[in-house]
C-alpha cells in the first residue's frame, strides 16, 4: 500500500522537491499553501492533490486535514515545511512581527500536528519538520526567525519523546542555503547592496561552505524522503543539518582564509 503524506508549503522550493520525489517513489502526495497557481502547477506534475489553504490559521488547519483524510483514509507522513522569515535585530524587530513569526513557525506546526495527530498514531507514520540551520546558529539580524525554528526543533524532539512508544517517528532537517524561489529573493536583496548578479551574491554567501555552493532543493528533499521512510526506521528525535558542512567550520579560524576580509574600523 502506498504511503499519503501532507506536504506544507509544497507548492515551490523545497516542499515543492518533497512532493515530487514522494510521488515518483509512488506515494499520495497532498500539498498545501495559501497560493493556488503554484500548488496547481505541482499537483499537475506529480499527481499530488492540492489543497489551498492557510495552515497558520486554525480554520486551513482544519481543513487540509480533513481533506486529506476524506480523499485517502489515512495519514502516513508529514511534513512541515512552511513558515515565514522577518529580519531584524531583537531590538528591531517588532512585538507584532515576533508574534507573527512565533504563530506561522511554531504555534502552527504544534496545532496541524495535534490535528494530525490520531491519524499519524493509527499509521505509526512519520513526521520531519524542515527547520534551518538558523536554529542552530546565531546569526545577525535573525532573531525571531531563529527562535522559532529552534523551538520547533524541540518540538519535534517532544513529539519523539512522547509518542515514539506509539510507533511515531519525529525528526527535523536544517537546511543551509538553498537555491530556492525564496533563496534567490533573499540573495537579490544581498546583490543589490553589494552590486552582485544572483549567481554571484550566492557565490559571496557560501564561500566559506565547506562545499562552496548552495544546496538544490532536490537534495535537503532526498534527507526528508529518507526520514519518511523505513529505511530510518530507528532514527528519532533527529536534527540533521543539510548544509554542506557549514556548520562544521570554526569562525575563530575564519580570519585565516585569505577570501575573508574584515573591518577593524567597525564597531
Amino acid at each position: 500500500m502506498s504511503r499519503v503524506v501532507l506536504v506544507t508549503g509544497g507548492g515551490t522550493g523545497i516542499g515543492a522537491a518533497v512532493a515530487r520525489l514522494l510521488a515518483a517513489g509512488g506515494d499520495q502526495v497532498v500539498v498545501c499553501g495559501r497560493r493556488e497557481a503554484p500548488l496547481r502547477d505541482v499537483a499537475a506534475a506529480t499527481g499530488a492533490r492540492a489543497v489551498v489553504a492557510d495552515v497558520s490559521e486554525p480554520a486551513g488547519i482544519a481543513r487540509v486535514v480533513d481533506e486529506t483524510i476524506a480523499a485517502h483514509g489515512r495519514l502516513d507522513g508529514l511534513v512541515l515545511n512552511h513558515g515565514i522569515i522577518h529580519v531584524g535585530r531583537v531590538d528591531e524587530v517588532t512585538p507584532e512581527q515576533w508574534e507573527e513569526t512565533l504563530r506561522v513557525n511554531l504555534t502552527s506546526p504544534f496545532l496541524l500536528v495535534r490535528a494530525a495527530l490520531p491519524h499519524l498514531l493509527a499509521a505509526r507514520g512519520a513526521v520531519v519538520a524542515v527547520s534551518s540551520v538558523a536554529a542552530l546558529r546565531a546569526a545577525d539580524g535573525m532573531a525571531a526567525y531563529s527562535a522559532s525554528k529552534a523551538g520547533l526543533q524541540m518540538l519535534v524532539q517532544s513529539l519523539a519523546v512522547d509518542h515514539g512508544r506509539d510507533g511515531l517517528r519525529a525528526n527535523a532537517v536544517c537546511p543551509g542555503w538553498t537555491a530556492t524561489e525564496m533563496g534567490d529573493a533573499e540573495m537579490a536583496e544581498l546583490g543589490a547592496a553589494r552590486g552582485l548578479s544572483v549567481a554571484d551574491a550566492y557565490r559571496l554567501a557560501t564561500a566559506v561552505v565547506p562545499q562552496r555552493r548552495a544546496a538544490r532543493p532536490e537534495e535537503v528533499a532526498a534527507a526528508v524522503g529518507w526520514l519518511l521512510s523505513g529505511a530510518a526506521s530507528y532514527v528519532n528525535g533527529v536534527v540533521l543539518p543539510v548544509d554542506g558542512g557549514s556548520c562544521v567550520v570554526d569562525p575563530g579560524t575564519l580570519a585565516l582564509d585569505p577570501r575573508v576580509t574584515v573591518d577593524l574600523t567597525s564597531g
